[in-house]
């Protein structure tokens, strides 16, 4: 069986400051916010960058600022913009940054101070690759329609609420669903109010915030549109750690009574249970009527290392290799990450019904996979029934066919990128 086997020190020091040194820098900062604050960035291995025309600048969101639609530390929101072309000029494809979220005063403090809550902390120019490439060879459906990444500077997936924010002078703003509205308002000013397909994605902490405003952009858009959804990596469960606690679900309570999420949710929802189980996807799917798309590997490692064996429960060092490398682990450790999988799918399992929904389950141990060439569409690129994650998004997209691709069990799938971040130790 042939794995992709990545460590974080060969991402390091693969080779010196080449095309590919931008998007290793990143997942580095992602990497030490994550184990700080519950914080991972797009993805964790190379990115296939091909030139300076690819490096897509800066825009800052200058109107913002007569709504109050701030990052974290009040600075202006913002995203980057790459315009269509040919037969992709009314057409348009939204990502939505990923990176965690922050549930304590502490936690956002130290997050406005990176380009998770700032946007003077973020990048003037950032490579459009893999779902956002131009590249038809890479990106076969959507290379020419117009592309926005929309910067994640709020951290509760663009749903927080300025009525939560403290009085005490601490200078936090939680403004995540009125940055959602500017962008969108700006967005429509540029061309998306005529668009005729559409399509919104999103990555990680991003995936959720697809999933919580997909029908609202479907909202937005012209009625003859044909308007999709696509979540990767999104589908965050429910579920109780190795030692039975419910870490998960306190740290999205936190997340949510500190940013007031509760009135970005679905209020069939929130009317009937404690507002903060509404920010689980399991949840939030049961009351979208936008076609949506679901991108989530059975093993998905920031899940492993954050909801099933947290920081918290490896004290003994029993899961220690084991949560850094699914290659590491052992029978009955394999076992539990199988009962892991099998609650993802009972989770789905209503949503694999549904006429216009689309799947791409496979059996790998990574986390985001639209966002990167590797991953996305190149001829190593993980495939369920031979079909990579762009073809089967392809086919939902435009009814080609039904696409609800579900793979077997580890270790079946010899196409998969499965991380190893054990060599880091």
């Amino acid at each position: 069986m042939v794995n992709h086997r990545l460590s974080l020190r060969a991402l390091l020091w693969r080779r010196a400051w080449a095309k590919r040194d931008w998007a290793i820098v990143a997942v580095c900062v992602a990497l030490l916010l994550f184990a700080l604050t519950f914080v991972f960035d797009d993805g964790a291995i190379s990115t296939d960058l091909t030139s300076a025309d690819d490096m897509v600048p800066l825009t800052l969101l200058w109107n913002a600022k007569s709504t109050g639609a701030f990052c974290l530390d009040g600075s202006l929101p913002a995203y980057h913009f790459q315009k269509g072309f040919g037969s992709g000029t009314d057409n348009w494809l939204l990502h939505i940054e990923g990176g965690g979220w922050c549930n304590t005063i502490e936690k956002c403090s130290y997050r406005k101070t990176t380009a998770l809550g700032s946007s003077d902390h973020m990048e003037r120019f950032v490579p459009f690759a893999g779902i956002l490439s131009r590249d038809p060879s890479q990106n076969p459906d959507f290379f020419n329609w117009n592309k926005v990444k929309i910067r994640y500077c709020d951290g509760a997936s663009l749903a927080g609420h300025p009525e939560s924010e403290f009085k005490n002078g601490t200078r936090l703003f939680f403004r995540g669903q009125l940055i959602w509205e500017a962008v969108m308002n700006e967005l429509l000013s540029l061309g998306l109010s005529k668009v005729k397909q559409a399509l919104l994605s999103g990555c990680s902490a991003g995936g959720l915030a697809t999933l919580i405003h997909c029908d609202d952009f479907r909202y937005f858009l012209p009625k003859g549109a044909t308007v999709k959804c696509l979540a990767d990596a999104g589908f965050f469960l429910d579920e109780l750690d190795v030692l039975g606690n419910h870490t998960i679900q306190s740290f999205y309570h936190d997340v949510v009574y500190l940013q007031g999420v509760s009135k970005s949710l679905h209020k069939s929802c929130v009317d009937v249970m404690e507002s903060s189980k509404c920010f689980f996807p399991q949840e939030i799917i049961k009351n979208v009527k936008t076609p949506l798309f679901i991108v989530n590997p059975a093993y998905d490692f920031w899940q492993i290392q954050n909801i099933l064996v947290p920081d918290a429960s490896i004290s003994d060092g029993y899961w220690k290799r084991c949560r850094l490398s699914i290659h590491n682990c052992n029978p009955n450790q394999i076992e539990i990450l199988q009962g892991f999988r099998g609650s993802l799918l009972k989770a789905l399992s209503e949503f694999q019904q549904t006429k216009d929904g689309g799947m791409f389950i496979n059996s790998c141990f990574i986390h985001c996979q639209t966002w990167m060439a590797d991953t996305w569409h190149s001829l190593s690129s993980p495939r369920i029934n031979d079909k990579t994650i762009a073809e089967s998004v392809g086919d939902w997209y435009f009814n080609r066919k039904v696409t609800k691709l579900i793979d077997c069990p580890y270790p079946c799938n010899p196409t998969c990128y499965n991380m190893d971040f054990s060599q880091s130790l």
